[in-house]
């Protein structure tokens, strides 16, 4: 019996084909999903006779581990407990995308652990798991009604090429799906790149959407400082910030980027295109460091997400960071060790912004052995 294909494109409400599509996955069904990337196919991690079906339709070695589906990084971490900050880092960067990590699975106990041993042979038979948070709303609102995550594969036999377009995915695979559901051509036309992450390093397994010199930059190291209108506080923080870490690197501050450091500054209250005080500017210059070319910039969503660590000025600075991006609690630390505020010099004599300037340094200093370089 040929699979039902649905054009998504077309339906009068998408939920009632999200719930469609739910249900045929909970059945143990194999269902064609678009993604970003490329068609794939996927089965319930949950139910170890979909995937069994699974691997017998892609003819695949058992030593070729299927891809694990999750909704988020949350998710991610309870089938990769000892996921490194690396990998974090990447997964945060990128998900929902088009990058799987492979990393490690961790101990029985692990969400992987629990998996039925079909399961985990599929997903994990050397004692890692691929995962991914695919960059397609269709999939994502399924996974969100579905118990567990998915075991994903791309919607082809093993060996031809892979499938574009879910017209073209229910003629190669037939009856041995049941539902297909058609957004026409995916957004990028190949594969997820696949990178290996232990510990500090990665390694591409696969290429695929994401370059290497993309990859190299999400990769790096970003230390966000924050404060209110980004005049004065954030960028004399970061512009001794990259001093001292380029000191420690033996590089000049210009090529950290190079050394896979980024260090950036924003304001909870800051308009785009403002320059930072007179008092900053002469107070970092006499320090040899140049804020002239400085530009304001407010906090956002992508520049909370990326950053690894976000320095704030005062615990009222903190309060309302938190209070937008609830996720980001955990590495949003106050500037001051002993948890202090840092006051706020605008409108001062230039004799507040050196005071300013010189708490800034010496707090800095402290913290250099948390950025891990």
């Amino acid at each position: 019996m040929p699979p039902v294909v649905i054009d998504v494109r077309e339906a009068d409400d998408l939920r009632d084909v999200v719930h469609e599509a739910a249900q045929a996955v909970a059945e143990g069904k194999l269902v064609v999903f678009p993604t970003e990337t490329i068609y794939g196919v996927a089965a319930r991690a949950l139910d170890p006779q979909a995937v069994c079906r699974l691997s017998v339709m892609k003819g695949r070695k058992a030593s070729q581990p299927f891809t694990l589906a999750v909704k988020s990084v949350d998710e991610a971490r309870d089938f990769a407990p000892d996921m490194s900050l690396l990998a974090e880092r990447l997964a945060r960067r990128c998900w929902p995308g088009p990058i799987t990590l492979v990393v490690d699975a961790g101990d029985s106990e692990s969400g992987v652990g629990q998996f039925p041993a079909e399961v985990q042979q599929a997903v994990c038979p050397a004692g890692t798991v691929g995962l991914r948070v695919p960059g397609h709303n269709v999939i994502l609102d399924v996974m969100r009604m579905v118990a567990g995550p998915l075991v994903l594969t791309s919607a082809n036999h093993g060996g031809e090429p892979p499938v574009l377009s879910g017209v073209e995915a229910a003629e190669v695979l037939g009856d041995e799906v049941a539902l297909v559901l058609d957004d026409g051509p995916c957004r990028f036309g190949q594969p997820s790149t696949v990178v290996r992450v232990k510990g500090k390093q990665y390694e591409i397994l696969r290429a695929g959407v994401v370059p290497e010199k993309t990859l190299a930059r999400l990769a790096s190291l970003m230390i966000l400082f924050v404060c209110t209108g980004n005049t004065c506080r954030s960028p004399m923080a970061e512009g001794i910030a990259r001093r001292l870490l380029a000191e420690r690197l033996g590089c000049r501050p210009e090529e950290l980027d190079d050394k896979g450091v980024n260090v950036m500054s924003a304001g909870v209250a800051a308009m785009s295109g403002g320059r930072a005080a007179p008092e900053a500017v002469q107070t970092m210059a006499c320090r040899g460091i140049d804020l002239s070319g400085h530009e304001t910039q407010p906090l956002t969503e992508p520049l909370v997400r990326y950053a690894d660590l976000i320095y704030v000025m005062t615990q009222s600075h903190r309060q309302a960071v938190v209070a937008q991006w609830p996720g980001a609690a955990e590495r949003i630390r106050l500037i001051s060790t002993n948890g202090a505020d840092l006051s706020d010099p605008i409108g001062g004599p230039l004799e507040r912004y050196e005071r300013c300037a010189a708490q800034l340094e010496m707090e800095l200093r402290k913290r250099l052995d948390e950025w891990g370089i």
